[in-house]
């Protein structure tokens, strides 16, 4: 068990905000709607033990993802506001997430857009996969563990915040008989913050480079190159459209053969996973068989069991002792769907050599692993991807290369 972060204050919140997270010379205007879903965001109170808000598991000091080193260096899925319970995934960034589509099969057949890990929060009820999954941490018993969309409510309109609810929810938000509309208007809100320019700010050292106003250093470039050709990173991490800024994603799913966590506490949560340590995450496949608006989508589960959501590279060395930022406030963070990774350089040489190295002989660690010169079995062989990586060649000095140019993806970069 970990203790909790805690946000004693809301002035104490923006200050913090505005200067670790925005990274700019001068405070960003939020609207009404993205204000409102920013206290929401940091509102502990909004939580069964008053101890548990969004930024706990999506810190900005971390690129809007776990910031907590201590959980990151072992089983990387946080606790929730009740003591000992835990959920199944580390969490993903909740920034660059808003652009995420509705959640849709393409003509030959991959599924792409929606939100979480596995696709559940599919936006069809509220138009947003960001709006939908905002909402979903409130009542999940591992996580804030709130009865009900009321009592969310009901401490929103105790709040000091409440006027400001009012005033964008309308004005008998706060009436039980509106409860349902309120709880929406809540999702929208949280999505707005999520979307707005101090959350997704486009201001790593990529975006100067683009916009001409910095260079590369040699290794940033060779990483660049690699990226886009030898690691085959491109190949779900994209560029946009012409005209659009870089996402780093394509929101599409895969399965890339990850090994287990050893260390994931959900394996201990008797109460909510009976399979104990026999429990293997079945990623989108698992969604796609139990969901029922979409019933035609069952026929397509078995295909993609064992695939996640690819997430956005924007951020992932924020915060990271690896990418070089001060030791006095670096920490570790962790990669992958289940957390089984603590370091950019371990992810990328699992993917450069995943079908090359023997077989660990037992659950090792990443650390283990890698100082064991295996890698352990897969998590769920079925659907393994095995055309995009496994045995990419790339030398020790070209994975130290790629991990130079993911570093240059973190915001708050000033040029020179």
């Amino acid at each position: 068990m970990h203790p909790k972060k805690k946000y004693p204050c809301l002035f104490v919140v923006t200050l913090c905000i505005l200067l670790t997270a925005v990274g700019v010379s001068q405070a960003i205007t939020l609207t009404d709607r993205e204000q409102l879903g920013k206290m929401i965001f940091f509102d502990q109170n909004l939580s069964v033990g008053n101890n548990q808000a969004c930024a706990v598991c999506h810190g900005p000091e971390a690129g809007w993802t776990g910031p907590d080193a201590a959980i990151n260096e072992h089983g990387a899925v946080y606790e929730g506001s009740i003591a000992g319970r835990f959920g199944n995934r580390k969490p993903p960034s909740s920034a660059y997430a808003t652009q995420s589509p509705i959640l849709y099969q393409t003509s030959n057949g991959i599924f792409a857009g929606g939100s979480f890990w596995d696709g559940r929060a599919t936006g069809e009820r509220l138009g947003s996969p960001a709006a939908e999954q905002a909402l979903g941490p409130f009542l999940n018993p591992l996580e804030q563990a709130l009865g009900s969309p009321g009592d969310v409510i009901s401490r929103i309109c105790a709040a000091s915040y409440a006027s400001l609810f009012l005033q964008v929810c309308g004005p008998n938000a706060c009436d039980t008989a509106n409860v349902n509309a309120a709880y929406d208007c809540v999702g929208y809100s949280i999505a707005a913050y999520e979307g707005s320019p101090e959350v997704n700010q486009f201001s790593s050292k990529h975006d100067a480079v683009v916009a001409g106003k910095d260079t590369f250093t040699r290794q940033e470039k060779e990483g660049f190159n690699l990226f886009w050709g030898k690691g085959k990173c491109n190949k779900c991490h994209i560029v946009n459209p012409r005209g659009q800024k870089a996402l780093f994603t394509d929101y599409t799913y895969d399965n890339l053969g990850l090994p287990r966590n050893p260390e994931n506490p959900f394996y201990t949560q008797a109460a909510f996973n009976p399979l104990g340590a026999a429990w293997i995450d079945p990623g989108l496949g698992g969604f796609l068989n139990a969901q029922i608006m979409h019933p035609e989508w069952g026929a397509f589960a078995r295909e993609n069991y064992g695939k996640h959501k690819v997430p956005t590279l924007r951020n992932v060395a924020k915060g990271s002792c690896e990418a070089g930022y001060p030791s006095s406030t670096c920490f570790t963070k962790a990669y992958g769907h289940n957390g089984y990774f603590k370091s950019m350089k371990g992810i990328i040489h699992f993917y450069n050599t995943r079908d090359v190295l023997p077989v660990c002989q037992g659950p090792y660690t990443e650390a283990q692993a890698l100082a064991s010169n295996c890698w352990p079995l897969p998590e769920l062989a079925l659907n393994m991807n095995t055309t995009e990586l496994g045995n990419l060649g790339l030398t020790d000095a070209e994975e130290d290369a790629l991990v130079a140019f993911m570093s240059a993806l973190s915001d708050g970069y000033f040029a020179p």
